[in-house]
């Protein structure tokens, strides 16, 4: 992959920038056009090697439709953490072949992934010391599929959610050690792209076993999730 970071002083500027994707090879464009819903990405967050897990907010079927309908994907898992009224929360573990994915990995921060009927949109931030540029010819090299829509600079980086509901969804919904097991994979730049620490070194920094670390932190995520979707459906 080749080096997106400017070699001249970017500043403070971030750009953020917009990519339409209609190819339904992709599972978030193609389940949104199969089952004429809306899909909305709430966070991103690393597994192993090179998988994400992405969590959707499912409008317009039922959540349990989209589960099952993920066994049509090679590089796909799915599965429903919460469900409503034709909707739910859904957690999809790509391997790969992942639009969201393919800018992460290339310094952006994908802040909305949605898609409606088939026809999905992707917004990011490019922050520095990232060179705008090479990161958008990078990644339509790489997702030949997608179409840039707009690039424009912004003031700062956008927030993804409000400290309110996760605080209280730290300390009302996880348990003691599941917060230490999410406190140290913080620190240990666990959830820093590109990867700082790996699951395997988180662990033995807790003393504990690779599984046991997985276990604890996929469930503080799940429930952290499922907690904050409660708060602002309020």
């Amino acid at each position: 992959m080749e080096n997106t970071r400017s070699t001249s002083d970017p500043g403070e500027s971030v750009f953020e920038v917009e990519f339409t994707i209609r190819d339904s090879k992709y599972p978030f464009v193609g389940a949104s056009e199969a089952e004429a819903c809306r899909f909305e990405l709430a966070e991103m967050v690393p597994r192993r090697d090179e998988e994400y897990a992405e969590f959707f907010d499912v409008a317009g079927t039922d959540a349990e439709r989209i589960a099952e309908g993920a066994e049509a994907f090679e590089t796909l898992e799915a599965r429903v953490i919460e469900e409503w009224d034709r909707g739910g929360l859904v957690e999809f573990v790509v391997d790969g072949d992942c639009p969201a994915m393919a800018l992460a990995e290339r310094g952006a921060l994908p802040r909305k992934v949605r898609s409606t009927d088939g026809s999905g949109r992707i917004t990011a931030e490019i922050p520095p010391p990232y060179d705008p540029g090479a990161v958008v010819d990078s990644f339509l090299d790489a997702v030949p599929e997608a179409d840039l829509a707009a690039k424009r600079r912004v003031d700062s980086l956008t927030p993804l959610f409000s400290d309110a509901p996760l605080r209280e969804a730290l300390h009302t919904h996880l348990t003691d050690r599941q917060r230490e097991v999410l406190r140290a994979a913080l620190e240990a730049g666990y959830y820093e792209w590109p990867r700082e620490a790996t699951g395997e070194e988180v662990a033995e920094g807790l003393g504990i076993s690779s599984a046991t670390f997985s276990e604890h932190v996929h469930a503080a995520e799940r429930k952290l999730f499922a907690a904050m979707f409660d708060a602002t459906d309020r």
